[in-house]
């Protein structure tokens, strides 16, 4: 089992940055691929960006490719995104999910799930 806490969203100007965290409770944090996703009010969520369970593995959906980082530390059971120069269309739920081992881009394919956390951009 693992359960997920995201923070360090909120209200930001376009241009500007914010870094999500999201720690994870569970002995066997380190054997799980962790992804972003986020969802928009009225959209699908989709996804942001994943790290594999060692790290060495990074991937980016294209909207935020070049933007926003993802990166992991064991030792701390965190990930994180770091986003920046924000865009108004970033605005949304920001979501952590775990899935055992391996990246995937497919929300359906993660097993544990965040309570969320808002990012808001103004323009």
């Amino acid at each position: 089992q693992v359960q997920l806490v995201e923070s360090g969203g909120g209200l930001v100007q376009a241009g500007g940055s914010l870094r999500l965290s999201c720690a994870a409770s569970g002995r066997t944090f380190s054997s799980y691929a962790m992804g972003w996703f986020r969802q928009a009010p009225g959209k699908e969520r989709e996804f942001v960006a994943a790290i594999s369970w060692r790290g060495s593995t990074t991937v980016y959906a294209d909207s935020v490719k070049g933007r926003f980082t993802i990166s992991r530390d064991n030792a701390k059971n965190t990930v994180y995104l770091q986003m920046n120069s924000l865009k108004p269309e970033d605005t949304a739920v920001y979501y952590c999910a775990a899935r055992y081992y391996s990246v995937s881009y497919s929300a359906r394919e993660y097993d544990y799930w965040g309570q969320g956390t808002q990012v808001t951009v103004s323009s």
